[in-house]
């Protein structure tokens, strides 16, 4: 015996078809819906730690900062001590420059020259005298600036002829003066230090003494 099936079989499949595609589209949604809800708390969750560690960036070049001005005015403080310290020093060494003066002039001062005063002002001091000749005077500039471990910089400002006072026979001698500097006790220490030379003084060079000025 022969069956026929007479429903619309047809628009039954399409029914299906069409549930079945709704059906997907639903579940494509959900799961887009959740890609997106994890994909942003991941980044959420990235984001917030990235901000946690610039904040204790920032906090660490705060505390960085507050370091440095803190290094700063200690090394301020250091620089002042320092300053203070080498002043004291200054002090207590310029207490016996008067008896480096002295001895360093007994023993730079060539025979034939006779010193009759001197005046220091500072580390400048001017010293004037009498010599038998201009050779006589030549000779204590380059003992100053060649030979003296405390006397420096020699400059001669005046020289002209002059008969002694004293003389009977009115005889001629070379009246001159001159300007010098004595150095300090932390100079001296430094141009002594090995492996350094002495400056070329620009006024007077060892050997050759200083333009004099002529006397009226």
């Amino acid at each position: 015996m022969i069956k026929i099936n007479l429903l619309p079989h047809r628009e039954e499949k399409r029914k299906q078809k069409k549930s079945a595609f709704v059906a997907l589209m639903a579940l494509s949604a959900v799961i887009g819906v959740l890609l997106v809800i994890a994909v942003g708390g991941y980044n959420a969750r990235r984001i917030a730690i990235q901000e946690q560690r610039n904040g204790a960036l920032s906090a660490a070049i705060v505390e960085l900062d507050k370091k440095i001005v803190e290094i700063a005015s200690l090394k301020q403080e250091i620089e002042a001590l320092k300053a203070r310290q080498q002043a004291v020093e200054d002090l207590q060494g310029e207490r016996n420059q008067p008896v480096y003066l002295l001895d360093e002039l007994v023993k730079q001062t060539p025979q034939g020259v006779y010193l009759k005063s001197f005046k220091q002002e500072g580390q400048r001091v001017s010293v004037s005298g009498f010599a038998q000749s201009q050779e006589r005077v030549a000779e204590l500039l380059r003992n100053i600036a060649g030979n003296s471990p405390w006397l420096e910089r020699p400059d001669l400002t005046e020289v002209r002829a002059a008969t002694l006072a004293q003389s009977k026979t009115g005889k001629k001698v070379v009246e001159f003066t001159l300007n010098l500097h004595i150095k300090r006790q932390r100079e001296k220490e430094e141009a002594l230090k090995p492996g350094q030379k002495p400056a070329a003084d620009a006024t007077a060079a060892p050997g050759s003494p200083a333009p004099a000025k002529a006397a009226p």
